[in-house]
């Protein structure tokens, strides 16, 4: 088999231009392996493999099948190696430092991984696996030295396989697959790690250039603030490891419920969770944000209750904390100095929330609001008084949150009152 090599090189040059106009892999790959096709290259199958930065997930997967098309996966990360991991061609290549492997499926006998029965099952012939480092111990973003980089295989029904000049082709580019691959996946590891530790507005605020000393954005938010009771004297009583587990415990009730309600922890400041409900218009708002708020409120308080009782019944103690609530402009900003800046959220209203949150332990109320929250569903909330703030020189009304079954009640007295 000869093929053209002016379409070989036109090829490569197209994948040249899909890296400069940043398509994503997926959409690349289809579209290349159709291009491989009409060039002569008989292409049934090809999936790409490639190690992500995630909170979640560890690598990613695009799969192409002339039948049925593009799909995606992400896997997440495990304490242990699966089965299926330990099984499979891309752990041989990892332990073996291999870059290159062929299975001919044709034949008859056993095959060394389950995967190549399962190919030679439907109908593939041949299959060839490619791997490259896309990410080195000198780039900015360094991986584990045995995360997989980028791997691609390429499988055909054709009656006798690949030809080696195929094979010879698409070893050549996977080096164009490569660049490819890492000037589109770069930023999104970029972003995922922003994410993770920024949280998505402080992200974006910081991917988009402001990270000149003074520079930022002001927003409208709601701002959501949560401390842990006693941590001063939990510390010392329990011990680091204890102590840390606790710590855990408390930021999977306050933090998750925050995050799964639609809000974005903006610091975890020692012991304590601030996360803001964005207010925006068109996309939320302040009614739509004190739902959600209130919601996460809701959601910690009982999470806080399924999570003491597994710590009682192991003989650890168990966890209080206050949350408080506010509605506010916010500055999103650097502070800090020229060598070292902090993008932080600065302004009255986070001060303000922490400051009501130092009240639910004094007034023996776990959730406490200001007024613009009570009053966008005033049924999920009891007035408690008028209260000079620390710091302050003006009164600030605050409501404690209903218990969910009074909140009901309520509803339901209202809806009788009107029929």
């Amino acid at each position: 088999m000869v093929l053209n090599t002016s379409k070989i090189l036109e090829v490569g040059d197209w994948l040249l231009r899909q890296a400069l106009a940043e398509k994503p892999p997926e959409v690349m790959l289809e579209a290349l392996a159709r291009k491989l096709n009409h060039v002569g290259i008989p292409i049934d199958r090809c999936r790409m493999a490639w190690s992500t930065l995630h909170p979640l997930f560890e690598a990613e997967t695009v799969l192409w099948t002339a039948q049925n098309g593009i799909s995606t996966n992400r896997f997440p990360h495990q304490e242990e190696d699966s089965e299926e991991w330990l099984r499979s061609p891309i752990k041989w290549m990892l332990d073996h430092r291999e870059t290159f492997m062929r299975a001919r499926l044709d034949g008859h006998g056993p095959l060394p991984f389950d995967l190549y029965e399962e190919l030679r099952a439907e109908g593939y012939t041949d299959l060839i696996g490619l791997r490259n480092e896309m990410f080195t111990e000198r780039s900015v973003l360094p991986l584990r030295s045995d995360d997989l980089g980028l791997y691609v295989t390429w499988a055909t029904r054709a009656p006798g396989g690949f030809h080696d000049t195929v094979v010879e082709t698409l070893r050549q580019l996977q080096r164009y697959m490569a660049l490819l691959c890492k000037l589109n996946i770069y930023p999104r590891l970029i972003t995922s790690v922003a994410d993770t530790y920024l949280g998505p507005t402080v992200a974006h605020e910081v991917l988009s250039g402001r990270i000149r000393l003074g520079s930022g954005s002001q927003v409208r938010a709601l701002v959501w603030f949560s401390d842990l009771r006693d941590s001063t004297g939990l510390a010392e009583d329990l011990g680091e490891d204890r102590y840390l587990h606790l710590l855990n415990d408390y930021f999977d009730c306050a933090g998750r419920a925050a995050v799964e309600a639609g809000g974005e922890i903006l610091a975890f400041i020692g012991d304590a969770v601030l996360a803001v409900f964005p207010i925006r218009d068109g996309e939320a708002s302040e009614a739509e944000a004190s739902r959600r708020a209130v919601a996460a409120a809701r959601a910690a308080r009982e999470a806080r209750e399924v999570v003491n009782r597994r710590r009682a019944a192991a003989g650890e103690v168990p966890i209080e904390f206050g949350i408080a609530m506010c509605v506010g402009d916010v500055r999103l900003g650097n502070i800090g100095i020229r060598q070292r800046l902090s993008f932080s959220v600065i302004g009255p209203s986070v001060n303000e929330a922490e400051r009501i949150e130092k009240e639910t332990k004094r007034l023996g109320v776990p959730v406490l609001a200001t007024d613009d929250v009570a009053r966008c569903d005033p049924a999920q909330w009891r007035p408690i008084g008028r209260f000079t703030l620390r710091g302050t020189h003006h009164e600030t009304v605050l409501h404690g949150l209903l218990p969910r079954e009074s909140a009901a009640s309520l509803v339901r007295q209202g809806i009788e009152r009107v029929a």
